[in-house]
Formats: C-alpha cells, sequence, structure tokens
C-alpha cells in the first residue's frame, strides 16, 4: 500500500480561486501564509489557543492553524486582506484605528475576523453577541475594552 503524502487543494480565497499542492500534515494556516503568500493570517501558538489565525471558511470564524487545507478543500475562505475594498480599509479596520483597538496588532486579524463572521451571520448584534464572538482571540495588550468599542460602534450600538 502506498500511502500519499501530498495532495493538491483548490479553494476559493477572498474571493479568487487558488490551488496548490501541500503536504497532508499542511494547516490552512501554513497554505495561506507559505504558498498564498497572505501573512495576515498571524501564527501565535499554533494550537488552537489564541485566535490569531482565525479566518472566516465557508461563512464561520475558524483557527486556521487547527485546519488542515486539506480538509479546507473546497471551501471559500476570507482572510483579514480580503476584507479591504482595494487600498482602502474595511469600515471595521478603520474603527479599529480610531478606538486604538490594537497596540502591537498580532492579534488584530483574527478579532477583525471573528466579528465579521458575526457581522455576516445576521443583522441585530448585541454587546453579548460581540464579546462571545471574540472570546476565542487573546490579545495581551490589553486591548479588550477598545476592540469592544470599536465593535459596538460598527454594529450601531453606540
Amino acid at each position: 500500500m502506498v500511502l500519499k503524502t501530498s495532495v493538491e487543494v483548490e479553494l476559493k480565497v477572498n474571493g479568487s480561486l487558488r490551488k496548490a499542492k501541500v503536504n497532508v500534515y499542511t494547516t490552512l494556516a501554513e497554505l495561506l501564509r507559505e504558498k498564498f503568500g497572505l501573512t495576515g493570517t498571524k501564527l501565535g501558538c499554533n494550537r488552537g489557543e489564541c485566535g490569531a489565525c482565525t479566518v472566516v471558511m465557508d461563512g464561520k470564524p475558524v483557527y486556521s492553524c487547527m485546519v488542515l487545507a486539506v480538509d479546507a478543500d473546497g471551501s471559500e475562505v476570507l482572510t483579514v486582506e480580503g476584507l479591504s475594498a482595494g487600498e482602502g480599509l474595511h469600515p471595521l479596520q478603520k474603527l479599529f484605528i480610531e478606538h486604538d483597538a490594537l497596540q502591537c496588532g498580532y492579534c488584530t486579524p483574527g478579532f477583525l475576523m471573528s466579528l465579521t463572521a458575526l457581522f455576516q451571520s445576521r443583522e441585530k448584534i448585541t454587546l453579548e453577541d460581540i464579546k462571545h464572538s471574540v472570546a476565542g482571540v487573546v490579545c495581551r495588550c490589553g486591548a479588550h475594552p477598545n476592540i469592544l468599542r470599536a465593535a459596538a460602534e460598527y454594529a450601531g450600538l453606540r
């Protein structure tokens, strides 16, 4: 019996169809960063604990370090690079800047993508929804209050 060690995967990433040959143990985070050059997806803990690598896959936020690229085959993936329209920032990104909702910025893509998944999932958002959606992302700098303020303003709660 011969085991396959590499396979070809095809995903729709930020609206574009992308293909790559990957080792069967390659994670989605590694595929996005190393093969597709989308380094906005951060590898923090690489074990599903910090949330810095969160992307939206098929409408749901996922830790991309915990998803094998082969399991993402055929999926639609949105990364932080896909939020902006051309050179302009997404309104949520602008609010992060206005509310000083980032310090070192390493966790910021994870927060943005978790919130994006929430805002895409329903129209009426509560502060509790926002808190729940970002509960899996860790900011060691302490920007959580400002992140919540920026998200609340985006949701029309302020």
